[in-house]
């Protein structure tokens, strides 16, 4: 049924936008609908006026409003062709509105969203009528952008934030220019991060596959032999053909490209150097979007030979004996199982009690002991206290305590991976000289526009609050380009989806049950594991599950967390649930084409609302 406990916002705009859309006055619907809507419903149906003033506990009662509403059109849909159907024609009439009514609610959310996101948080939108719904588009042209040595927009950093941001600020219509220090577009994760470690956790995939699991498949051959540096050949080609392709994406939309180092000189002015010698430029609006470096440790110093960032573990010339990764977040674990598949023995210290701490508890758990059938080690609750490199031969060696304290520990390695996180990349950027204030872990506060504490200074991606994530800095640079542009722009930081890029992959997206469990929310849990799904069986790749949170009282879905193969694909079908409000059931009665993976998120979320079919 397409009308769900949790499918809209409130009952003003499924009633009123509805009926406006399909060109009939609200009190006609109303009328057709009779008795069975709530008076409230009625009234705020008849009279919009709340809506267009843009009143916030008109619009946070509404969603009260709607719950009983809704329970009474399933009413009305429960008696269509039953005993109790005296009225057919009437019923029938009834029926077609609502369905209507039902189609139209799903197309107003998508165009009002950003709308009651500026009513909530713009006091300059309460005289906006209803059908001045702000929409997120491209803008044809725009006079700002003519003319002129100055720039709409300068953006300082070519990553996923930066290039993005740059890209749609010129189709906006902004003249803009985007500045980046490292001589290819795409930064770290083009260059030295998400991209030539998928590359790599591919390659030694396969590796793996045909080394373990083709003679099941019938696909026998003697003298299997690992080429390292045609694995490595073939993840630099791939980056190279991606950092280009920006620079083409760049001359596309008439994005200038400079290449060089970037320092405020004011809040509107950049002084560059570059390769040609220190130009200055100007800008109307600056976005800093230099993103992120690696985090170090205290007395370890990292030479990118024996001891390594991601940077150096994405270019070992040799595969280690042994290699110890510290830290067990996504960089250590998908790295170390790109190692442990081509041979190292690879074990990972974490100071932590569990791997990736932000993982909900019950994925997190299974997802340790897959890790460790792939012979990866975990030495939890430890330190490391120190890091010798100086022996006469080639091993380092790492000195280990609990980290509540405890008797010491010595373990050697070829190979120490430091993966402790990252930390914002400002450096040299003169913030201070034009008082742009950061917080003490170095991120740059900003506001939900992306401004900073000094006018037309905006700061996106990895160098503020949130989740280091190409993807979310992404959806940073698009929102903060359309909010220079005089448009709305919105990003949930509590429904980024995450992704751990091993095999299996574990994806994420919402709150972990541990989260729902500290708010203090009554909620219903479904699971369905990848043994009963038939795709997964026909494939032999039958490990992990599918685990969906939902809100008790209302079906609402407030996280889903999947571990199994190809699983950073299945998470976009349950974030655009959470973006949408949408129920468990509004997934399980979502027809999934049969034998696909996805089945197994449709009978989870059957699992959380009623039962599982399959298991």
């Amino acid at each position: 049924m397409w009308f769900k406990k949790s499918t809209a916002g409130n009952a003003s705009r499924i009633l009123s936008t509805a009926s406006t859309a399909l060109c009939l006055p609200s009190y006609i619907t109303i009328t057709a609908l009779g008795e069975d809507i709530p008076a409230d419903c009625r009234t705020a149906a008849r009279d919009p006026s709340p809506y267009r003033i843009g009143n916030p506990s008109f619009l946070d009662s509404c969603s009260t409003k709607l719950f009983k509403l809704q329970i009474q059109l399933q009413k009305i849909l429960a008696t269509f062709g039953s005993k109790d159907d005296k009225e057919g024609n009437l019923n029938s009439q009834k029926k077609e509105i609502i369905e209507k009514m039902g189609m139209m609610a799903n197309l107003a959310r998508r165009k009002a969203s950003s709308y009651f996101f500026s009513l909530r948080s713009s006091s300059s939108s309460l005289l906006l009528s209803q059908s001045g719904f702000t929409n997120r588009g491209f803008a044809s042209s725009s006079s700002s952008g003519a003319g002129g040595d100055e720039n709409d927009v300068i953006v300082i950093g070519g990553g996923p934030g930066g290039y993005v941001a740059a890209i749609k600020a010129a189709q906006l219509g902004l003249k803009t220019t985007c500045i980046e220090k490292r001589g290819a577009l795409g930064g770290t994760c083009l260059n030295v991060g998400c991209i030539p470690s998928k590359a790599l956790l591919h390659s030694s995939h396969m590796y793996h596959e045909a080394k373990t699991k083709f003679a099941k498949h019938g696909v026998k051959f003697d003298n299997l032999e690992l080429d390292l540096a045609a694995m490595m050949d073939q993840k630099d080609k791939a980056v190279s053909k991606l950092t280009k392709g920006v620079e083409i994406l760049f001359n596309k939309n008439k994005v200038n490209y400079v290449k060089g180092y970037a320092k405020f000189l004011s809040p509107s002015e950049l002084s560059v150097e570059s390769e040609g010698g220190i130009i200055t430029v100007k800008a109307k609006n600056i976005i800093v979007a230099t993103g992120s470096d690696v985090k170090g440790l205290p007395g370890i110093t990292i030479d990118e030979k024996r001891i390594v960032s991601s940077t150096g573990a994405l270019a070992l010339t040799q595969i280690p004996k042994k290699l110890i990764v510290i830290g067990a977040g996504y960089i250590g674990l998908e790295m170390g199982s790109v190692w442990a598949r081509l041979g190292s023995e690879v074990t990972v210290v974490e100071f932590a009690p569990h791997i990736v701490p932000s993982m909900d508890g019950e994925i997190r758990k299974q997802f340790q002991r897959m890790l460790e059938k792939q012979n990866m080690k975990f030495m939890l609750n430890t330190k490391v206290v120190s890091v010798d490199t100086t022996t006469s031969t080639d091993v380092v060696k790492l000195t280990l305590e609990p980290s509540a304290g405890g008797d010491q520990t010595i373990l050697e390695a070829d190979v120490v991976l430091v993966s402790a996180g990252r930390t914002p990349y400002t450096a040299g950027l003169g913030l201070d000289k034009i008082g742009v204030e950061t917080d003490k872990m170095g991120r740059i506060p900003v506001d939900r526009r992306f401004s900073t504490n000094v006018k037309g200074v905006y700061a996106i991606g990895d160098v503020i609050p949130g989740p280091m994530l190409a993807h979310k800095a992404e959806e940073d640079g698009i929102a903060c380009a359309e909010f220079i542009s005089g448009k709305e722009g919105h990003v949930d930081y509590d429904k980024v989806p995450g992704v751990v890029y091993t095999h299996p992959e574990v994806a994420s997206v919402g709150k972990t049950e541990e989260q729902v469990k500290e708010l203090g929310i009554s909620y219903n849990v479904g699971r369905f594991p990848m043994l009963g799904n038939s795709r997964a069986k026909s494939i032999d790749e039958a490990e992990g599950m599918v685990k969906i949170i939902a809100e008790k009282e209302t079906d609402k879905v407030l996280g889903v967390h999947i571990m199994c193969s190809n699983a950073g694909e299945l998470i976009h079908e349950a974030s655009l649930a959470l973006n949408y409000d949408a129920s468990s059931e509004d997934i399980a009665r979502t027809c999934h084409a049969h034998p696909t993976l996805s089945e197994a998120v449709k009978e989870a979320a059957m699992a959380t609302y009623d039962k599982p079919i399959h298991i």
